[in-house]
């Protein structure tokens, strides 16, 4: 009987499936430019593998990292083991970019320009898609979610506070226009936030007329509807002739800010975008509310007013609230394109840099975009989870 007995079979290495695309995407982007040199912000950049962009120790620390956090995402390794290795991968690129623009700009040389190349945009992308499965699979209160986006941003506040980024060209651009983005920021926020204000303020009370008043609904949603399906651009272009017309004939228009181009037509434009999803997840929202509860409402002798108020908004709440959601994070990218119109915002620099052909000021307007959008999601998906919890019914 010994000489059938059977082997025992070799142990297999199990591979994650989302891993064998993280690990794709970082092998190939391990090949591609990691930094751009440019003599000047405008000519043609040339392009600089990882072994070129940095001295070689750095360049080796970086190949060994990034080998072991393939094969972290690749094998089926557990989910703290992922996050760890995604969140220190990603601190050492951004550590990384700023030592090869430090290295690849001569010394006194204000011209130069060092810009990140697509091999680490795709780095980036690879180990940030890492760490968000990795947040998924453990499962974190919204607590520690908002805890964790704190302390990435106080980390990248202290990488521009420390001055390692001071030579990539996105700073430099910054350097040049330090007044300016910060009142462009300011006016995006306020564009963003109070479009979302208004549509929050007429929407709701909308949403809850269309659950009350059924024969209404269909009309009021296709409308909205049909409006989502307006380009954003035309959207803006069309609300110039009569914001012009308002300004010049109604007394106090001008007065008040109104005009046929600047933040007015912009304000109008994405408060119409905004309705939708505020009117519809409210209707949404109400329409979910367990019967069983309207009932018991209904037989403690509350008015109707009473029961809307007490028992349907709260039970509603946690879905309202998504639509806020989405509002604000589409709000924040569309706000871009009120540049076009004089709206001012982020897109100002968007549109500039793509005027002058200057990447890096396209850049300027966009990262800052991009990082509000992620900081809104992040946050507001934490309250609808906190909300949600205590919206439950027993």
């Amino acid at each position: 009987m010994s000489d059938f007995a059977a082997s025992a079979p070799a142990p297999r290495i199990a591979v994650d499936k989302l891993g064998v695309l993280i690990a794709v995407i970082a092998a190939g982007a391990a090949v591609l430019p990691f930094a751009a040199f440019r003599a000047n912000r405008i000519v043609v950049g040339i392009s600089k593998g990882i072994f070129e962009a940095l001295p070689m120790w750095e360049a080796m620390l970086v190949a060994l990292a990034l080998t072991a956090a393939i094969l972290v995402a690749l094998l089926k390794t557990p989910n703290l083991w992922r996050l760890v290795a995604s969140l220190a991968m990603l601190a050492l690129l951004f550590v990384a970019i700023g030592n090869a623009a430090s290295f690849l700009t001569p010394e006194g040389d204000k011209l130069a320009r060092v810009s990140p190349g697509g091999g680490f945009w795709l780095l980036l992308f690879a180990f940030a898609l890492l760490a968000a499965d990795s947040f998924t699979r453990l499962k974190l209160g919204p607590w520690l979610r908002i805890l964790t986006l704190l302390l990435v941003a106080g980390a990248i506040a202290g990488l521009l506070w420390s001055g390692a980024w001071n030579d990539l060209s996105i700073l430099k651009e910054y350097a040049n226009r330090a007044e300016a983005f910060w009142r462009e920021g300011q006016t995006h926020i306020a564009l963003a936030l109070g479009s979302l204000a208004a549509a929050t303020v007429v929407g709701i009370p909308l949403g809850i007329l269309c659950h009350r008043v059924p024969p209404m609904r269909a009309a009021v949603l296709n409308v909205l509807n049909a409006v989502q399906t307006i380009p954003s651009i035309a959207l803006f272009g069309l609300l110039i002739a009569p914001l012009a017309w308002v300004a010049a004939n109604v007394p106090g228009a001008a007065a008040i800010g109104i005009s046929g181009i600047g933040a007015a037509p912009a304000m109008v434009a994405l408060f119409a975008y905004s309705l939708l999803p505020v009117v519809a997840n409210t209707v949404v929202g109400l329409e979910g509310v367990p019967p069983a509860a309207t009932d018991a409402a209904r037989g403690m002798g509350m008015t109707g007013w009473q029961r809307l108020a007490k028992v349907e908004f709260p039970l509603a709440f946690p879905v309202i609230l998504t639509g806020i959601r989405i509002v604000l994070v589409q709000n924040i990218g569309l706000a871009t394109i009120a540049a076009l119109i004089g709206g001012g915002g982020f897109g100002v620099f968007v549109f500039q840099g793509v005027g002058q052909t200057a990447m890096d000021l396209v850049l300027l307007g966009a990262v800052p975009t991009v990082v509000l959008a992620f900081a809104a999601a992040v946050i507001l998906d934490a309250i609808v989870e906190m909300v949600s919890t205590r919206s439950r019914p027993a």
